[in-house]
């Protein structure tokens, strides 16, 4: 691993590094906040943030304000980029599909299955380095924005035991019904609508194992709310009685000035479930 940024921040140091990806196959690159105590050696939550589409690791370290709510509650923020990229992974010109785009997903088609596999990265490459490197404890919590909204919610419930909290801005709630997920879920995973269920948040709460609260905040005045279709997530939750608190925000769009907003509520819940 080779440390490529470090920055004081409210008594902790935001950083970033770049390693080679086993599972990617290609040279990733992560932002990491590390509080005080962590500095110190004293093992502290780790929360990941997931970012939405176009967006590098740098979107929510240098916009969201992060820092000083990672640093009141004593958390380690971990922020990886959105998909593998470099000479000879995959691409596609458009901002929806290929690098940038990686939906938090393990492809199965080409020319995409031999480095688009983001679902494995978050949930078992990153975490075991973060915990090898630094001094993180088992507690985890995991959060993010559209794209990464999806991916925060699909992981959590992908994995029960492994995240104690889990929450979303904006996320894309049922990808296998709206255009922007039905196009990544073909390319990804190909034509069986069936396989497409497995990465789909309102379809995996029907079945969920385990009942995580899920905090999710979406903007009324959203340009992409007819993607995002947070009505079904409320509906699939009420049917599965899955605990959702649900938050519709008049005037707020999909912009981090929306996130910068409600960041410290997130903070709060993650830092509350992450303490016990």
């Amino acid at each position: 691993m080779e440390r490529i940024e470090q920055h004081a921040s409210f008594g902790g140091r935001q950083e970033v590094w770049k390693h080679a990806s086993d599972t990617l196959g290609c040279d990733m690159k992560f932002g990491i906040y590390l509080p005080e105590a962590a500095l110190r050696g004293e093992k502290r939550p780790v929360l990941y943030w997931l970012s939405g589409l176009t967006c590098t690791e740098q979107n929510f370290i240098t916009k969201a304000g992060a820092q000083a709510h990672a640093a009141r509650h004593g958390l380690i923020v971990v922020a990886p980029d959105t998909s593998p990229r470099g000479e000879g992974v995959a691409d596609d010109p458009a901002y929806d599909l290929g690098q940038g785009a990686g939906f938090y997903l393990n492809a199965t088609q080409a020319p995409w299955a031999p480095h688009y596999r983001m679902q494995d990265y978050v949930a078992d490459e990153l975490p075991a380095l973060v915990a090898r490197h630094f001094a993180a404890s088992d507690a985890r919590g995991i959060f993010g924005h559209s794209m990464g909204g999806h991916g925060a919610l699909v992981t959590a419930l992908r994995h029960p035991g492994r995240y104690r909290s889990a929450s979303a801005f904006a996320p894309i709630v049922a990808p296998t019904q709206v255009p922007w997920g039905q196009k990544a879920l073909t390319a990804y995973l190909g034509g069986d609508r069936e396989a497409w269920k497995a990465w789909d948040t309102v379809e995996l709460v029907k079945t969920a194992k385990e009942r995580l609260p899920l905090l999710v905040d979406q903007g009324y005045a959203d340009e992409f709310l007819a993607e995002l279709r947070p009505e079904l997530l409320k509906a699939a939750c009420d049917a599965a009685g899955h605990p959702l608190t649900l938050r519709l925000q008049p005037g707020y769009d999909h912009s981090y000035y929306f996130i910068a907003s409600f960041l410290a509520d997130h903070f709060a819940h993650h830092a509350a479930a992450l303490a016990s």
